[in-house]
């Protein structure tokens, strides 16, 4: 037996080293204190010990029969590409092993940059960013032709769906994670997940040692505030607490384009003229969130890795400007909320038995929501109003909605020798909304008699092979199940006439994932799955106020083929990172948003659209010339069709838009970025960044691109954005200093059904780091 420690030269725990007796399969992996355990034959050994971002080390070890040998091993970092990600470099490395098309961003050299995550994502092929307007907006991820719902977000392993808007990934700073995980397509069980799109896991870091702070403040147009507090202590003993605190601010008061229904002095007549464009601000749009979570514990005891009690409290603000349309206009309806989130987080490696990992977490999310509309007025763009003697300005409502939502997930991993991983992983998801009226005597308070409950159950269990460095294959099967209960309206407009309904779901899923690595540095990855997507709560049971639920909603099935090559290169100080991907989907039950009006306002819902197949591909490619130099972009092109044949089942009646892209969906978008660095200026240790990033978006059909006269058709305009970013660090990134331009050419952008968002704006950031 040979054990020891390994660590670096900077003393940090190297646990993602590998251990291997060179010339044979026999190796292992330290654990979370860097402690490895390795069974030979007697005889003399060469030990060799491997990391990403690291120089390779090798040591002989002679071995009589019974005998045990200590043998510490410190490793030295190899030069990288840039010097702000060496020690996050084999985190990176780790991922992009898998057998699953996955990548991983190190946020480590961004956290001075005043991005959010959700604008840090759309660097990653395949990923684009859809936001309904500025700050505190609704926002959606597309993810190789998926997108919003079909893609699901985790904080350390832990699903957020229920989170809260205050947790939404643009409302969370780039300071907050370590890294993310982008998981496109297939996903792996221990996410235990029902997502046909893929999953971006945000991860933070839980490794910090000795005291820390981290601060930072941001200001920028249109009255934005952002400020972010991190900080803590790990003791020698085990005790280790942290508190984390942010906020953000935005009046929202950016300018548009677009036509004005004029009020005559009488306050009766209008008059609206769609020719006449006027360049108006928004003034009823301002968002602010808090949020507050901190964690107390212990580490590296015999009985736990990791164990965390946690909680959170977040609230927010935010005025509705407009609804699904630009054309609608509000000038008093507001919503705000808040929630309390305590959890639980346990981990242990080794638990019972040699090999087996267990990890194990729960949260509860009580969250209490207000949607106010109930002025009496009808407001237009240029923030004038009428007075219409009818409460709401959309319908009349004072409601607050208590939604309580509990998830549990335990994860186990048994590795069996150096080539064998089991992994079982079950999550368990509840959810329940009631609601009530404040507006006495609303017609519609028989609404909110019926409760919305749901229940949901996802178990995976995959066998992985690794026999060699070389290749890995994974094989899962899944199991879902869910019981949903809400109203259905009988009403032929959707709106009254609600009955109680209940649903039970269940169904198996299955797949398998490989890679190989055709040559050191070309490897390819392909992976199938046949999955299923079970409906969210949004969907199920809307929002109250702009989205209409529909209880009786079926769980989306689809066939999903990924097919991935990479090749990683360097020549030198050269570098060159070039990445393809093949993508096919062919979804059964596609749960799709559409537009809907009842009463001369527009509602979002959602429905069943039959079958879509999704075929399409992404490039990236990626060149750097040691650290002062690094250029990169992606192509996405991805197109989903709708392969319904016929517009409803058992009938003879062909549909009309059989063979057409799903509309309001962007198919082709790019984006592009280069930054130079100037190393070591004004003073050791000191760095001077400038990037420039850009981002296109080919037109799209709002509605099915073949009905209606093509030189009338709404669209979503072709779009071009440019970006500047400069960033100066001091002391090795302990104090930062950022400025930026976004939309630095002022283009007119758009989104979601044509909503238009901001212009040019300018940001700058300080932050200051304490501790190690």
């Amino acid at each position: 037996m040979v054990s020891g420690k390994v660590i670096s030269t900077s003393n940090e725990i190297m646990d993602f080293a590998t251990v291997q007796v060179k010339g044979t399969s026999i190796g292992t992996r330290p654990d979370e204190k860097g402690i490895y355990h390795l069974k030979v034959d007697a005889g003399k050994h060469t030990l060799v010990f491997k990391a990403m971002g690291y120089a390779t080390v090798e040591r002989t070890v002679t071995l009589q029969a019974g005998e045990r040998q200590k043998l510490n091993v410190k490793m030295h970092q190899k030069d990288m590409e840039l010097a702000e990600v060496k020690v996050e470099a084999s985190h990176v490395g780790r991922i992009n092993k898998s057998a699953f098309n996955a990548v991983a961003v190190d946020l480590k050299g961004m956290a001075g940059l005043n991005k959010n995550l959700a604008e840090v994502l759309t660097t990653v092929p395949g990923v684009k960013l859809r936001e309904t307007g500025g700050m505190g907006s609704d926002m959606q991820l597309m993810l190789d032709g998926f997108t919003g719902k079909h893609v699901k977000i985790f904080i350390d392993g832990v699903p957020q769906e229920g989170a809260g808007t205050a947790l939404n990934l643009n409302n969370l700073p780039v300071n907050f994670a370590e890294r993310i995980e982008v998981y496109r397509g297939v996903v792996p069980v221990g996410f235990g997940t029902d997502a046909l799109g893929g999953v971006i896991n945000i991860v933070t870091n839980q490794r910090k040692l000795g005291w820390f702070a981290d601060a930072s403040y941001s200001y920028g147009s249109f009255n934005t505030h952002k400020s972010f507090v991190n900080f803590g202590q790990s003791f020698k003993n085990g005790l280790l607490y942290e508190i984390n605190a942010f906020q953000n601010l935005s009046d929202n008061n950016y300018y548009i384009d677009y036509y004005v229904t004029e009020f005559s002095d009488d306050g009766i007549s209008e008059n609206t003229d769609k020719t006449k464009i006027y360049h108006i601000k928004r003034f009823n749009d301002r968002f602010h969130n808090e949020a507050v979570s901190g964690k107390i514990g212990v580490a590296d005891k015999k009985w736990a890795d990791r164990l965390m009690l946690g909680f959170t409290y977040t609230h927010f603000y935010k005025e509705i400007q407009n609804g699904v349309l630009q054309k609608v206009v509000f000038g008093e309806k507001h919503r705000h909320g808040f929630s309390f989130i305590p959890s639980l987080e346990y981990r242990k490696r080794n638990l019972w038995v040699e090999g087996l990992d267990v990890m194990a977490n729960v949260n509860y999310n009580h969250n209490i929501t207000h949607n106010i509309d109930t002025a009496s007025y009808k407001y237009n763009w240029l923030g004038q109003r009428k007075y219409t003697g009818v409460p709401g300005e959309q319908s009349n409502q004072n409601n607050e909605a208590k939604n309580k939502n509990w998830n549990g997930t335990l994860t186990a991993n048994y590795r069996i020798g150096h080539a064998h991983l089991v992994t079982l992983n079950h999550v368990l998801s509840t959810f329940e909304r009631t609601t009530r009226s404040y507006v006495a005597g609303s017609s519609r308070l028989s609404d909110f008699s019926i409760p919305k409950r749901s229940r949901k159950n996802v178990t995976g269990l995959s066998y992985r092979f690794m026999p060699t460095e070389k290749w890995n294959a994974t094989v899962f099967g899944k199991y879902y199940n869910q019981y949903n209960e809400g109203p259905v309206s009988q009403s032929d407009d959707g709106i009254g006439n609600y009955i109680q309904m209940s649903q039970k779901t269940s169904a198996f899923g299955y797949g398998a994932a490989g890679t190989y690595f055709i040559l050191k540095n070309l490897q390819a990855k392909l992976s199938y799955e046949k999955a299923y997507r079970l409906p969210s709560t949004d969907e199920l049971f809307g929002d109250e106020d702009l989205e209409a639920g529909r209880a009786n909603l079926r769980p989306e099935k689809s066939d999903n083929v990924n097919f991935n090559l990479g090749y990683t290169p360097r020549f030198g100080k050269h570098g060159l990172y070039m990445e393809g991907s093949l993508i096919y989907r062919d979804t059964k039950d596609y749960i799709r948003r559409g537009l809907d009006n009842v009463g001369g306002m527009d509602f979002g819902f959602y429905e069943n659209h039959g079958r879509v197949k999704t075929k399409g591909y992404n490039v990236s490619l990626r060149y750097s010339y040691a650290n002062w130099f690094s250029l990169g972009g992606t192509f996405n092109s991805m197109d989903a069709i709708d392969r319904e044949k016929r517009l409803a089942e058992g009938t003879g009646q062909a549909s009309l838009t059989y063979g057409q892209r799903i509309p309001n969906q962007p198919y082709r978008y790019a984006n592009f970025d280069a930054s130079f660095y100037w190393h070591d200026l004004f003073g050791k240790g000191n760095m001077l960044s400038l990037t420039y990033d850009s981002y296109y978006q080919h037109e799209f059909p709002l509605y099915w691109e073949d009905f209606g006269d093509p030189d009338t058709k709404a669209r979503v305009p072709e779009q071009f954005s440019h970006n500047l970013t400069l960033n100066y660090s001091v002391a090795k990134g302990r104090y930062n200093f950022s400025l930026e331009c976004r939309n630095l050419t002022d283009e007119k952008l758009y989104d979601n059904y044509s909503l238009q968002k901001a212009g040019r704006a300018f940001y700058g950031k300080v932050r200051v780091y304490f501790g190690k």
